[in-house]
């Protein structure tokens, strides 16, 4: 696992925003396609409205979802409205390559295997995305796959539902997926995340984050989350 130190939050956003464009424009020229999938969190949000500005070629991104609460469409809880408003407004996604998990289904079980489909669609019969972003929560936990819940060893599934965490249930991809892409870019700033920054670096596999894979990893931290 790579770590780069930046100043504050607003340089890791804008750090990340490079990284993205040009592993995009890496993927393109190599495979004809971009997939790519988005945790949530306040620096990720500053990171996709610069990213809206970078030379990336949009029409042949696929953008996924990392996690999602389960919450109705357009609330301040979900991922997507946040995406919406950082990224989608800006940059010319087409439509059709916008993947948001389905939450809102009656079945939930049911709503993570037709995005399981939709991954293998679009990224192979075992899915590998080119990169996933990741956050890292002061408890370990990173997408949804918090300490505790059964999802966390789900090994024959590359989408689960969670049980209720901080009054939400969860989708979330589970960590065969993620372990299987060709690049993880974490971000990590503040400086409550600086023991559990320590424990990821570490490969802790008692805090979910640690079961991560870190051969293709890139953390990009703040000072005050490195302790630098």
């Amino acid at each position: 696992m790579k770590i780069e130190t930046l100043t504050d939050a607003a340089a890791v956003a804008e750090r990340a925003g490079e990284f993205i464009a040009a592993a995009a424009r890496a993927a393109v020229a190599a495979r004809g396609r971009f997939t790519f999938a988005i945790s949530g969190g306040r620096t990720p949000w500053q990171m996709l409205r610069l990213l809206a500005r970078e030379d990336v070629p949009w029409q042949q991104v696929h953008l996924f979802q990392v996690d999602e609460r389960v919450a109705p469409a357009g609330d301040t809880d979900r991922n997507l409205t946040h995406i919406s408003e950082a990224l989608l407004a800006a940059a010319p996604l087409a439509t059709q390559c916008v993947r948001a998990m389905p939450v809102e289904s009656a079945d939930l079980e049911a709503g993570a295997r037709t995005y399981a489909r939709v991954l293998r669609d679009c990224a192979g019969t075992s899915p590998v995305l080119d990169l996933v972003h990741l956050g890292l929560g002061a408890d370990g936990h990173t997408a949804s796959l918090v300490p505790g819940d059964a999802v966390l060893d789900l090994a024959d599934a590359d989408v689960g539902i969670t049980a209720p965490y901080q009054g939400r249930q969860r989708m979330t991809l589970t960590i065969p997926l993620i372990n299987r892409s060709r690049g993880i870019l974490w971000l990590v700033t503040g400086e409550e995340k600086r023991a559990m920054l320590a424990r990821l670096l570490a490969a802790d596999l008692s805090i979910p984050a640690g079961r991560v894979s870190q051969r293709q990893a890139l953390v990009l931290a703040d000072r005050a989350a490195a302790g630098s």
